[in-house]
């Protein structure tokens, strides 16, 4: 069900799960980004080129560290993010339609349990796009 709001965006559903994960907080490296999204890094550098050409992600250096550079999302990227935010949010809610809200939490807790990560997708990462936008 998501698959479809995501056709556009590029790398689909891994593009958007990148971008949310960059939103988030503090710029991360493309080596962080490939491990805690259990994304090769090879791959993460082609997803990552791509979301650059998009004009959704630039690379910046680290202030901290000048042999890396950290992933940025720009304006664009923060639209493209709030508008896509509920999107995913419509077609999760449709296909949990059948469960009640203990039952959501569960299924969503096994499945990050199974996946061995987090959720990238999640209402907060909607609430700091849409903040982020009202100040930009």
């Amino acid at each position: 069900m998501v698959g479809p709001k995501l056709a556009g965006f590029p790398h689909g559903e891994r593009g958007y799960q990148t971008l949310c994960e960059v939103v988030q907080g503090t710029p991360p490296s493309q080596a962080v980004l490939a491990a805690k999204l259990g994304i090769d890094r090879t791959m993460m550098t082609y997803l990552i080129d791509d979301l650059v050409e998009a004009g959704y992600v630039e690379r910046r250096p680290n202030p901290a560290d000048r042999r890396q550079r950290q992933i940025v999302a720009t304006s664009r990227g923060l639209e493209a993010v709030g508008a896509l935010c509920g999107q995913v949010a419509e077609a999760e809610e449709a296909a949990l339609s059948t469960l009640d809200d203990d039952e959501r939490r569960l299924f969503r807790r096994l499945l990050d349990k199974a996946a061995g990560n987090v959720p990238v997708h999640t209402v907060e990462a909607c609430a700091i796009v849409t903040n982020a936008l009202k100040t930009a």
